[in-house]
């Protein structure tokens, strides 16, 4: 899927909240439909996944080097390789059947954008079926999108899960 850029120039693009809303429709539906290739296409090399955790005082940790992340990876590698464990099912987190999911996005925000970085904000719920159980995620996305080429591509992408209680492994396809 490409993205129609408005007022494109030679080193960057400015994307409109529609442009925004696209992009991350299209990212839950490659999730939902498990199209892992289309998925990573949208990472940059050198992207950042993080899903912090929270301490004991409810507060979001700030450093995935110094404390503990429910997911980090510090490159787009990480993600493949992830991706290769569910493929391959070599993954503990992801047994068979598979899960089911659906993402459903909303409060789309452009925090800022300049000189090719677009920071965006925005509401998620994903519903997961597995084994006549439906389990329910939810939170807050932070995304800083790389607006140089033709496609956006995902630079920075940090989670936050807002659910106090999780009955499985929470995996990338989860969030």
């Amino acid at each position: 899927m490409s993205i129609a850029l408005e007022n494109p120039t030679a080193d960057a693009a400015t994307l409109s909240v529609e442009d925004v809303r696209q992009f991350l429709y299209h990212e839950a539906r490659c999730l939902d439909d498990k199209e892992w290739e289309t998925w990573l296409g949208l990472y940059a090399s050198d992207a950042e996944f993080w899903m912090p955790s929270w301490d004991d005082d409810e507060q979001l940790v700030t450093d995935p080097q110094a404390h503990i992340s429910l997911i980090w990876y510090g490159r787009k590698s990480g993600l493949e390789d992830r991706v290769f464990r569910v493929r391959t099912e070599r993954s503990s987190a992801t047994s068979q059947p598979e899960p089911r999911t659906s993402h459903n996005i909303s409060n789309v925000e452009i925090l800022t954008q300049d000189g090719g970085v677009c920071d965006l904000r925005f509401n998620w719920v994903t519903f997961s079926y597995r084994c006549n159980t439906v389990d329910t995620y939810f939170g807050t996305s932070f995304y800083t999108l790389d607006t140089t080429s033709a496609q956006p591509l995902i630079k920075r992408k940090k989670v936050i899960l807002k659910n106090d209680y999780i009955h499985h492994v929470v995996d990338i396809y989860h969030v």
